[in-house]
């Protein structure tokens, strides 16, 4: 395996159009520190030009147990505002990029975790995973993006409540919640996310694009300028060459219809 600079705090593995992305540092159940945030981000960039998907895993039990605590502590207030900044930024590479990616997760998606778990675009978690904001028994509040991507995910109002209690919550209650897309039995999430990784790496490019950046943005906008915008992506993505090959595969029936589901 090819691993990045950073002490190893972060590895990385291309196979075949799909990035594997991993947390490493499973002696501290993967908490992110500002070393870890640097190492991700030279892998996402790293992703971005060389593969078509990405999948963001961790190593050994846990997928991120969060914010490295004991580093926190440590920062000056100016200090901890430019951390949370970075936070944004680099969680910003993965969610507005240019490559889909998918998050494997087990054992504990915790805060920080859990905030670079809604970055990725689709979440797969096994039946060991457990989700947790515990920022209100740490006297802190979220810094990577939380308030605006978990909130999205799964309310305010249930966001607040985990906050301010404590409140675990397991995988199938969290896709029920809508913080995760699947459940996968213990110890197959990352088959599961590389599997889906590689559907989307098949997709033209620039659905994939218009998908990543445009959705995010329209929420942001008001319903007659969301409109407006998906005509606009909607009309671009269509006269790409890639999108007339895939319309013309279809019309001449070689490409695959829709199908109902088989796991109903």
């Amino acid at each position: 395996m090819d691993r990045t600079a950073g002490e190893n705090l972060v590895t990385y593995e291309l196979r075949g159009a799909v990035a594997v992305i991993g947390l490493n540092r499973p002696e501290k159940r993967n908490a992110i520190s500002d070393r870890v945030v640097e190492a991700l981000a030279r892998a996402v960039e790293r992703a971005s030009a060389e593969a078509r998907a990405g999948v963001i895993m961790g190593t050994g039990p846990h997928f991120c147990a969060g914010l490295d605590l004991g580093e926190h502590v440590e920062k000056p207030l100016i200090d901890a505002i430019a951390g949370s900044r970075r936070w944004h930024r680099v969680f910003d590479m993965i969610e507005r990029g240019t490559i889909p990616f998918v998050s494997a997760l087990q054992g504990a998606v915790v805060g920080g975790g859990f905030e670079l778990a809604a970055s990725t675009h689709i979440r797969v978690a096994d039946a060991s995973a457990f989700f947790g904001m515990p920022e209100g028994q740490r006297g802190i509040f979220v810094g990577g993006g939380g308030s605006v991507r978990i909130a999205r995910l799964i309310g305010a109002a249930r966001m607040g409540d985990m906050m301010l209690t404590g409140r675990t919550v397991t995988a199938e209650k969290m896709e029920a919640w809508g913080g995760i897309n699947y459940v996968t039995p213990e110890g197959q999430s990352l088959e599961k996310a590389i599997e889906l990784a590689e559907a989307t790496a098949g997709n033209a490019q620039m659905s994939n694009y218009a998908i990543l950046n445009a959705l995010p943005r329209i929420q942001d906008m008001s319903s007659e300028d969301g409109l407006f915008m998906e005509s606009i992506m909607s009309a671009l993505t269509s006269v790409t060459p890639e999108a007339e090959e895939r319309l013309r595969a279809f019309l001449e029936k070689r490409a695959k219809k829709v199908m109902a589901p088989r796991d109903v």
